[in-house]
């Protein structure tokens, strides 16, 4: 089992015991987070301060820990992910600990609800047969290093700070969430957006990250996964061409392939996946997010010009 990561916050709190037990606040942005969407956790200190200490704040949104670093102005700030099912509420769990005392504390966060379309494709009949068993084999493993690399993403300190970009300027041709209906029977959901574009044509990374995997799937074709810290990844599928290599820093909007048509598909077009840990959401509301409040990660250039192609 994944400890919770612990992040660490110097900041002013009152003397007063009395004072410093009121504690702090939590709240959320956007105000109100829809089902499948990713979402900042902010956490807020005293606002008299008296004395300096360490507050110590883990918590967990999902199943998954969310990472709490300090911001701009001082707050602790985390980026998590609301699943597709949310309940009118979730709930996130808080450890906060102020050095001499150490407290539970549990919010409910309101979710909008979504209402997801249906969707019907027809595919070649060796994608929607049983596989053999040397192909279930293939999948599997593959379903593995897909997992293991979200698991690993809690481990890798975040790597941006500035707004998302879309990878394609192309039209949204299905939309997260959407209900997949192949060959007459519904067999799974949507759990990305498909972004139009032509053969050939670039992808763009949607912000700074490390090549984290770069493989030819069986469903996803040619895929690339960026690690952009902190449990977040994106991923980006059907390529026909790659143009990095794992273990390479990608900035914001540089090319990491071409669009292509390899896997399960019914056309040319990029399959953009987003993920906090294990929950995929919409990487559309990456482009929602405020970043301003982030403390660019040590050693980051800071960029004065949008990368190409925006």
């Amino acid at each position: 089992m994944r400890s919770v990561c612990r992040a660490l916050l110097l900041v002013p709190v009152v003397a007063a015991a009395a004072q410093a037990q009121q504690g702090v606040h939590v709240r959320w942005e956007p105000e109100q987070p829809q089902q499948g969407a990713f979402v900042f956790i902010v956490v807020e200190g005293d606002s008299v301060v008296a004395l300096d200490t360490t507050i110590t704040v883990t918590g967990s949104l999902a199943g998954q820990p969310l990472h709490f670093e300090r911001d701009n102005v001082g707050a602790l700030r985390a980026l998590g992910a609301v699943p597709v099912n949310a309940a009118a509420t979730i709930p996130v769990q808080l450890v906060i600990d102020h050095g001499r005392e150490t407290r539970d504390q549990m919010v409910r966060v309101p979710i909008s609800e979504v209402a997801f379309d249906m969707e019907r494709l027809s595919v070649a009949s060796r994608y929607s047969s049983a596989p053999d068993s040397a192909l279930q084999a293939r999948i599997r493993r593959e379903g593995s290093m897909s997992v293991q690399v979200s698991i690993r993403s809690h481990d890798t300190p975040r790597q941006w700070y500035e707004p998302w970009v879309r990878p394609r300027p192309g039209l949204v041709t299905s939309r997260f969430g959407t209900g997949r209906v192949f060959n007459g029977e519904l067999q799974s959901r949507h759990m990305g957006t498909d972004l139009d574009g032509n053969l050939g044509e670039p992808i763009r990374a949607g912000n700074r990250a490390v090549v984290a995997l770069v493989g030819d799937f069986y469903y996803a074709g040619n895929v690339v996964y960026l690690d952009h810290g902190a449990g977040l990844v994106t991923i980006y599928m059907h390529m026909s061409e790659v143009e990095v290599e794992e273990g390479q820093i990608v900035e914001r909007g540089q090319v990491i392939g071409k669009i292509g048509a390899t896997g399960r598909v019914t056309g040319p077009h990029l399959h953009w996946v987003g993920r906090h840990g294990r929950v995929s959401v919409d990487p559309l509301t990456l482009l929602d997010l405020d970043p301003s409040a982030l403390v660019p990660p040590p050693d980051v250039p800071t960029r004065t010009t949008e990368p190409p192609g925006h």
